[in-house]
C-alpha cells in the first residue's frame, strides 16, 4: 500500500483512485496544451527521437533531429548508415556511440523482422535494440494512438510524491498507476505529469507554494510553501 503523509490514516484503494482522478483533472486544467515535446512527423522519427532523448533534454534532441531526419528519411537509410557520420550528427545528445548502435540496430531489426515498418505492438517494439517499455509506450501513445504510460524519471518521482505508490521499479509503477486512471487517459496523463515535473514539481526544490495539486499532495512542503518564493521556481518550457 502506498504511504501517506505522517499522521494520516492509510488510504484505501478507492480513495486513492478518486484522489488520482481528481489530480488528473486538475493537471488537465493546468496544462490544456500538454503534448509530446519531441518533434516528429511519423513513427520512425519519434522512435529515433525517443532513443536520443535518453539522458538528454527534448530541446537538444529537437535541435539535432532536423539534420538527422533529412539525412536518413527511411528505416533502410538508418540501417545502412555510416556509423561515424551518425555519431557526429548526434554527438551533442550524449552517449552518442551507444545511441548510434541502438538506432542502427533498431533499424536493421525493423528491416529484417517487420518489412521496414515500425511495429505498432508493445511486444514487438521492446524486442528492438535500444527500445524499452518507456520508449515503446511513447511511440505507441503518440504515433499509433495506443494508450500507454511513459514512466520516465519525472513520472516516477511525481507519482511517488503524490503518494500513489512506493515502488521504484518502472514496470510495477506502470501497472499500479494504470489501475488508478482510465486507460484512455494514460498517454495524455503521462504528458501532464511530465510537464508538471519540468515546470513546477522539480526534483530538488518543487514550487509547492504555487502548485495546483497542493491540497491533494501528501508531499506538500517538500519545497517552499510561500507563494512569492515558490513562484520564482516555476519554469516555462521543455527542460528535460
Amino acid at each position: 500500500m502506498a504511504t501517506n503523509a505522517a499522521g494520516r490514516k492509510p488510504e484505501t484503494q478507492l480513495a486513492r483512485v478518486r484522489r488520482a482522478r481528481k489530480m488528473n483533472r486538475i493537471l488537465a486544467e493546468t496544462y490544456p496544451d500538454a503534448h509530446c515535446e519531441l518533434d516528429f512527423t511519423n513513427p520512425l522519427e519519434l522512435l529515433v527521437a525517443t532513443i536520443l532523448s535518453a539522458q538528454c533534454t527534448d530541446k537538444r534532441v529537437n535541435m539535432v533531429t532536423p539534420i538527422l531526419f533529412a539525412k536518413y528519411p527511411t528505416v533502410e537509410d538508418y540501417a545502412a548508415a555510416d556509423r561515424s557520420e551518425m555519431e557526429e550528427i548526434i554527438r551533442s545528445t550524449g552517449f552518442f556511440r551507444a545511441k548510434t548502435n541502438s538506432i542502427i540496430g533498431m533499424a536493421q531489426a525493423i528491416c529484417e523482422r517487420h518489412g521496414g515498418e515500425v511495429p505498432g505492438r508493445l511486444q514487438d517494439l521492446v524486442k528492438l535494440p535500444g527500445v524499452g517499455r518507456k520508449t515503446a509506450n511513447v511511440v505507441l501513445g503518440n504515433a499509433f494512438g495506443v494508450p500507454g504510460l511513459t514512466v520516465d524519471t519525472h513520472f516516477q518521482r511525481l507519482v511517488r510524491r503524490f503518494g500513489w505508490t512506493d515502488e521504484t521499479d518502472p514496470v510495477k509503477i506502470e501497472h499500479i498507476v494504470g489501475e488508478l486512471l482510465p486507460k484512455r487517459e494514460w498517454t495524455i496523463f503521462s504528458h501532464r505529469v511530465i510537464w508538471h515535473g519540468r515546470r513546477i514539481c522539480h526534483a530538488r526544490r518543487p514550487a509547492c507554494g504555487v502548485c495546483p495539486l497542493a491540497a491533494l499532495c501528501p508531499s506538500y512542503g517538500t519545497g517552499p510553501t510561500a507563494a512569492a518564493e515558490a513562484a520564482k521556481l516555476v519554469r516555462n518550457g521543455p527542460f528535460s
